[in-house]
């Protein structure tokens, strides 16, 4: 996830480390938190990798700032991790969510809906929180209101999720 965000970010623009952090925070920090000793290790993974490189940059009333930048391999790699995401990436929500915030840089629309493809796929999968042996849970079958709420919402959000899919494939795919 958080290389998906890195990539991601720098591909829409070149970016001081402070503020890519800001930002892959913004997408990610509810889920993860994203400190320096996170950040800056992967950083270093994706330079090593050829993926992006630092560039000095003379700053306005300061020292000179180092700005990353997305070089071909990086993007290549970003291409790559969104045509071809793995089951995780289409079927945990959180990773989904990353996956999605950068989809549109994949320009070919039968690619884009192919990963929508995959995506409603598993939508379509019954599934619960709670089973009873291999028979998923449904809210009604709960005494407890807690239970019953966290299956109704889930329901809720997958139900909005699938019709914005649908309408979305549609589009894509005239």
């Amino acid at each position: 996830m958080l290389e998906l965000a890195i990539l991601g970010f720098l591909y829409d623009r070149p970016s001081h480390g402070y503020d890519l952090r800001r930002r892959v925070a913004a997408l990610l920090g509810h889920v993860r938190p994203v400190a320096d000793g996170t950040l800056y290790p992967a950083i270093k993974r994706m330079e090593s990798a050829g993926w992006l490189v630092r560039q000095d940059e003379p700053g306005v009333t300061a020292a000179p700032r180092r700005t990353l930048h997305l070089t071909d391999a990086g993007r290549a790699e970003l291409l790559r991790r969104l045509r071809e995401p793995g089951d995780l990436e289409t079927s945990d929500e959180n990773k989904w969510f990353v996956l999605l915030a950068f989809l549109r840089h994949l320009d070919d629309p039968a690619a884009q809906a192919a990963v929508l493809r995959r995506r409603l796929e598993f939508l379509a999968q019954p599934s619960s929180f709670f089973y009873e042996g291999d028979r998923p849970v449904r809210a009604e079958e709960f005494d407890d209101p807690f239970r019953r709420g966290l299956l109704s919402i889930a329901r809720a959000t997958s139900l909005a999720e699938l019709a914005w899919l649908r309408e979305t494939l549609g589009s894509l795919e005239t």
